[in-house]
């Protein structure tokens, strides 16, 4: 998990992506690859997840693919055969995060409370995700929730975007964020691939200006 986690605080933002259709899958990548962010939290909300991170992973194979909204065992195993490199759930399923660890497979639940966040520090995890980042105190949450955790570190996600990525990316406690603005679902729908490329290289300037 190391060095997925030393990847995404490098990258600073990583793409939400929801694709209803697997054709979809090699010109987002090559959009996000081109706009310098080589990642992607390809979410299991649709049929076609499997098959676009297999895609994504044969095509690209540097780049870091976690798999977003991941429900069931049955799906890790699903995700993880088809090269994610990283588990991610939106809240904290137990059986989830002990099947990856008992497993060896990185997982990076999500969390929204200090009972929760108590649970994932219990089992080792020192980096997880807070969602819905904004409808659930944002900024200030996050440190008073870590203030007892010294080494945790969060991935905030739900409601960021380029107004507010200052206010997250500058507190130490977050390493990265999640974001979805460059990916939309009407642009992919669309095809506006170069738009995406470009939106993804405005994330990635902004990064770097606020990072210094």
């Amino acid at each position: 998990m190391s060095n997925i986690a030393d990847k995404f605080e490098e990258l600073g933002v990583i793409p939400v992506v929801v694709l209803n259709d697997a054709k979809d899958a090699l010109p987002l990548a090559k959009a996000l690859v081109d706009g310098g962010l080589p990642c992607a939290e390809v979410t299991f909300r649709t049929a076609a997840a499997e098959e676009s991170i297999r895609l994504m992973h044969e095509a690209y194979p540097d780049m870091v693919l976690a798999a977003g909204t991941v429900l069931t065992t049955e799906q890790v195993d699903r995700a993880v055969e088809a090269g994610a490199s990283v588990i991610v759930s939106p809240g904290f399923d137990p059986e989830i995060v002990d099947y990856c660890i008992s497993k060896n497979i990185p997982v990076m639940p999500g969390i929204v409370t200090p009972s929760e966040l108590a649970q994932a520090v219990k089992r080792g995890l020192t980096r997880v995700k807070f969602f819905p980042a904004t409808a659930a105190g944002g900024i200030k949450m996050i440190k008073a929730m870590c203030a007892a955790y010294t080494n945790v570190r969060i991935m905030p996600t739900g409601g960021i975007n380029t107004a507010n990525l200052e206010e997250f990316l500058s507190c130490d406690k977050i390493f990265c964020c999640g974001g979805s603005w460059m990916v939309k679902g009407d642009m992919i729908k669309a095809g506006e691939f170069d738009k995406i490329k470009d939106m993804t290289a405005e994330a990635v300037a902004l990064v770097k200006k606020i990072r210094g």
